[in-house]
């Protein structure tokens, strides 16, 4: 292969598997949360109802980070799909982008949210600094998958 390729795929390789390591630390997190209890929602800084389910013990809170954790994990194995680590996954440009996307916008969206009245959020400027670059991978990912379809073509 030439040098500009095996980069590329290196590339590939590094940032779509500190993705799917990210994602599933994410994960992970999230059923931490059902076992740490209100505090530990309170600290990820889940919404007012989820930390209100924790507080009274209703279904909502640990379903809901279940769910997401679920969520993570397929995320998770498309990243390392992409990488190269997984077997290929169905759909996985399709799931590159959208995860890519949602991913880049949790990053971005949460901007004008870090400056509150209290002053900066540090956990939301880790939090969005770490969504916006898993975004970035993913998106990278998914235009290294397109690339190389485009070579096998020719």
């Amino acid at each position: 292969m030439k040098d500009g390729v095996t980069s590329k795929l290196n590339a590939n390789f590094l940032l779509l598997s500190s993705a799917g390591v990210i994602a599933m630390f994410a994960a992970i997190w999230h059923l931490l949360c059902i076992v740490g209890g209100p505090s530990w929602y309170i600290f990820a800084r889940a919404p007012e109802p989820i930390i209100n389910s924790a507080i009274n013990g209703t279904w909502l809170a640990p379903l809901g980070a279940s769910l997401i954790a679920i969520l993570m994990v397929i995320c998770s194995f498309y990243a390392l799909s992409a990488a190269g680590i997984w077997r290929k996954l169905p759909l996985l440009n399709a799931a590159l982008f959208i995860v890519g996307s949602i991913c880049t916008f949790r990053g971005i969206i949460a901007i004008p949210l870090l400056v509150s009245s209290k002053g900066i959020d540090i956990w939301q400027v880790i939090a969005s600094s770490v969504w916006f670059y898993t975004g970035l991978c993913f998106i990278y990912g998914y235009l290294n998958q397109r690339h190389l379809k485009r070579l096998a073509r020719k």
